[in-house]
């Protein structure tokens, strides 16, 4: 009982951090195609894989519940011009139908077989200049529409020529569903080995980046681990993987890279050891550190980090606008920019571990567009950010936690995830 305590004090806390954030609510299930009728905005087009449960709603596509196949579609979203939108930020609809004009909007949606998947991401590869393709893993606490928006949003400001694919996992868009996500992230490990394996495979496909934010570098991975043991290595295309805040535990972290054998890509993560959102993930985890919030400078820490080879960025002294401290990307235009450039160039991202003073500003000085061009590369939600959802299903939660009878009874009833009754959870 002590335990179970500990831990929904621990949500409890992780929410109300979330809460007193204040995000603004917004309208969900913004995902129904609209009339293209802006020719200034620019156009995204994404390939989804995603293990999410299909709805029968059209406006949100796919729900957090967990399918019983993989599913694949094809995105477009259309992007309002730099005059209405910030680098970094990603322009919600106030209200609906979405205006390409102001908003970030869907001007085409499409589910595919995974026959007419492979012909897309074939004829994409094509027009790629470099034959490239970025994969992106969103962390814990994303809806569908939350994972298709951020990285529209990543594609556009980074100005990516690669194709990018969105891997979208059962999460359902709550702060208080922690332990539902992460047994999501190991329900599509499979699905995301035969994803990599496939790129692995395909002739025309010449190199392969990875972007993983919070939980999702669990996932990411557990995947590469799982193809390394199967394959005996992993493929030289493999280039770069980017972990982003991972809520991974560090012992565990140690045992996958082993696994993966020493041609592994490029590692480069991304700490900062003041995240309150994985000081949370720690408490729950038998107070084990995680990968995202360590000291890399400290033993053991710097030993391993240097005998695999893999690149740290420490962003503990950047400030950030959130409160969390678990996305400060978007408030770091130096590191988002040298990102950025070295993508585009083909270059792992920096020789050897960097801090946040002069090195990282003149390693981006004379970039091209050099305000920011990759902000927000690695923001998904970040882990206690309490949605509207969130907030309505919130006594719900806490109170099947302690137990108390009146939030039985409330929980009897529905706590939707979208606006159609079938996606409704009972």
């Amino acid at each position: 009982m002590s335990q179970v305590r500990s831990i929904s004090n621990v949500l409890l806390a992780s929410a109300l951090a979330g809460l007193l954030w204040g995000c603004a609510s917004r309208p969900t299930n913004v995902l129904l195609p609209v009339a293209d009728t802006s020719p200034s905005s620019s156009k995204v087009e994404m390939l989804v894989a995603t293990t999410r449960s299909r709805s029968s709603n059209p406006a949100q596509m796919y729900t957090g519940e967990r399918g019983l196949a993989p599913s694949f579609a094809e995105i477009t979203v259309s992007i309002p011009p730099p005059s209405v939108r910030k680098v970094g930020e990603v322009a919600w609809p106030k209200k609906l139908p979405s205006n390409p004009a102001t908003d970030f909007a869907v001007v085409q949606a499409q589910e595919l077989t995974l026959q007419t998947a492979k012909g897309w991401l074939s004829a994409s590869v094509r027009k790629s200049p470099d034959h490239s393709v970025l994969v992106f893993i969103h962390g814990f606490n994303n809806r569908f529409e939350d994972a298709v928006y951020r990285f529209a949003q990543i594609a556009k400001d980074t100005d990516t020529k690669s194709v990018p694919i969105l891997v979208t996992w059962p999460s359902r868009g709550s702060a208080l569903a922690y332990g539902y996500d992460r047994e999501s992230t190991n329900y599509t490990r499979n699905a995301l080995e035969l994803l990599f394996q496939y790129l692995a495979r395909d002739p025309q496909i010449k190199e392969v980046s990875i972007l993983a934010h919070s939980m999702g570098n669990w996932l990411a991975l557990e995947g590469l681990r799982q193809m390394a043991i199967r394959n005996g290595g992993l493929p030289a295309k493999f280039k770069n993987v980017m972990l982003a805040a991972p809520d991974v535990d560090v012992d565990v972290f140690r045992t996958q890279i082993a696994d993966m054998g020493k041609q592994h890509p490029q590692f480069t993560l991304f700490v900062s050891q003041d995240d309150r959102a994985l000081k949370v993930s720690r408490r729950v985890w038998g107070d084990i550190p995680r990968l995202g919030s360590i000291d890399p400078e400290q033993a053991p820490y710097k030993e391993d980090l240097a005998s695999n080879n893999i690149t740290v960025i420490d962003l503990t002294k950047v400030k950030s606008g959130d409160p969390l401290h678990h996305g400060k990307f978007a408030s770091s235009p130096q590191v988002v920019q040298l990102i950025g450039a070295r993508m585009a160039g083909g270059q792992t991202l920096t020789d050897n571990r960097i801090g946040l003073g002069d090195t990282i500003i003149h390693a981006t000085t004379g970039v091209a567009a050099a305000a920011g061009s990759a902000a927000g590369l690695v923001i998904a939600a970040p882990v206690a950010a309490v949605d509207q959802n969130s907030r309505e299903n919130l006594g719900n939660h806490i109170g099947a936690l302690t137990g108390s009878q009146a939030s039985q009874k409330s929980s009897a009833g529905k706590e939707c995830v979208g606006s159609a009754t079938k996606d409704c959870k009972r």
